[in-house]
């Protein structure tokens, strides 16, 4: 420790003893060389300062090109895919966790998550790929991922955070989900963060993750909580601009447990095509039953639009 130094570089260079990651070294040696003594008898330390700056921003971006030079595993992108961020212990392992079978690190230090996790959120019977990332902060946090997704969640503890985040990403064709994770805010803070969401015009979920992941909760919260985990998986999967149809057999029940994933707008002939190729050439009559039919089991033709939730039958030739 210099002789004369300032307090701000006593915490700075506490910072960088206790630092665990080369991102959080190269944050407190930034720190440090702004905060060391400015005098002529300093400078020597100045110098070892930087070199050692310069040191570790080069072994970062070496380990950054190996990484970059297939060191990770690709991910198979699934038809619907959305991307989970946030700041290090915004609950993102805790998000992921509640909404799928994955089973990530859920700790209280800093950057626990080093690599992207994935797992699969079944909704209604659709099966939505859901992936964590590392931190934003994160030397590990990777940008090919949130820049290719269809759909990015943005978890946070706090309105900056937002800002922050939305900044410095460039996403403006995928559709965005604010999370707040609400933990310490009493009832009126959460209206007053409520009604700042509002007029941002985000699309939001306001939930407790840790409420959610515990057991050891009354059922009037556990209860709230699971609405807003199936409110959220709503807005998941509307993310996506898809629409579910069920199909069913003379005389039968619909097949409620695996939709027919189509895209907005799609057809009658769409779905006989989706079941298989050439199917639409042997349908002899189509029933429609939901929200685009003007009653139950209207008879429509091939070219007839099809609404989310809607049920089809066919008799073929």
């Amino acid at each position: 420790m210099p002789i004369n130094a300032h307090p701000d570089y006593i915490a700075a260079e506490g910072e960088y003893l206790k630092a665990q990651t080369k991102e959080q070294k190269i944050r407190a040696l930034k720190k440090m060389i702004s905060h060391a003594p400015a005098h002529k008898g300093a400078e020597n330390l100045r110098a070892q300062l930087k070199k050692r700056l310069a040191r570790l921003k080069y072994t970062k971006e070496k380990q950054n090109k190996q990484k970059r030079g297939g060191g990770k595993a690709g991910i198979k992108k699934e038809e619907m895919q959305a991307v989970i961020i946030g700041m290090t212990n915004s609950g993102k392992s805790s998000l992921l966790s509640s909404l799928t079978k994955a089973e990530p690190d859920v700790a209280n230090y800093e950057f626990t998550t080093k690599q992207p996790i994935v797992g699969m959120m079944n909704y209604q019977g659709v099966q939505i790929q859901l992936i964590e990332i590392p931190a934003f902060e994160s030397e590990y946090y990777d940008k090919g991922l949130v820049n290719s997704t269809d759909t990015l969640i943005i978890i946070v503890k706090n309105l900056d955070e937002i800002k922050n985040i939305l900044n410095r990403i460039k996403t403006q064709s995928t559709k965005t989900i604010i999370i707040f994770n609400r933990t310490n805010q009493d009832e009126n803070e959460l209206r007053k963060i409520s009604a700042t969401l509002q007029s941002k015009k985000y699309n939001f979920v306001m939930i407790n993750l840790e409420t959610s992941a515990s057991g050891a909760i009354g059922l009037s919260a556990r209860d709230s909580a699971e609405e807003n985990l199936n409110g959220l998986k709503e807005k998941i999967f509307q993310s996506f601009d898809k629409i579910r149809v069920y199909t069913k057999e003379p005389g039968k029940e619909p097949k409620k447990e695996k939709p027919v994933i189509l895209e907005k707008y799609s057809t009658v002939k769409n779905v006989a095509e989706r079941i298989l190729h050439g199917f639409s050439n042997q349908v002899k009559e189509t029933k429609i039953w939901g929200p685009s039919s003007k009653f139950p089991g209207q008879i429509v033709g091939l070219s007839h639009k099809l609404k989310d939730l809607d049920v089809v039958e066919f008799k073929t030739k």
